[in-house]
């Protein structure tokens, strides 16, 4: 749950990188927002292993993640929708489906849920992952990496010729 919670907080801070392709209005996603998040899953399932319960309560954790811990800072409702959207694709039971590998995305790498028997096996799974990711892996058309290197190219020669 902590690479998933982890995942997603990549996901939404990268997506500011596209300007308002990636998100219609800036957001200050930070630390504190993946902090408190990570508390509440921690409580959740603790509560869940002194109680017995075998199933945890994903409507509940979705919407304190989406809606109150990060979704404090959306205004727009279409950026909302889309954030809310990323946690039903990544936060579920089928997480831990061990029948059927669970993909955040296909795009480029594979990006899963590493079920790996060690930390150092974990770490080097997560050290395997590119660098830099194609737009498809945040659900953004490939026109979208055009637009961010052409801005990004347009900042770097408006910052020479003002230096």
């Amino acid at each position: 749950m902590l690479y998933v919670l982890s995942f997603f907080h990549a996901v939404i801070q990268e997506r500011k990188k596209f300007g308002k392709i990636g998100w219609n209005v800036s957001y200050d996603f930070n630390m504190s927002d993946y902090s408190i998040s990570y508390q509440l899953i921690s409580m959740y399932l603790n509560k869940a292993i002194e109680s017995g319960d075998e199933e945890l309560p994903w409507e509940t954790l979705r919407y304190l993640i989406g809606e109150a811990m990060y979704g404090g800072r959306v205004t727009d409702d279409n950026d909302r929708r889309s954030m809310m959207c990323y946690l039903e694709e990544y936060m579920g039971p089928f997480i831990f489906d061990t029948n059927q590998k669970f993909f955040f995305s296909q795009v480029g790498d594979n990006y899963v849920v590493p079920y790996e028997d060690s930390m150092e096996l974990t770490l080097e799974s997560i050290d395997s992952l590119s660098l830099f990711t194609q737009p498809g892996v945040f659900g953004l058309h490939s026109n979208a990496e055009i637009t961010y290197y052409t801005n990004a190219a347009k900042d770097l020669w408006n910052n020479i010729m003002m230096m």
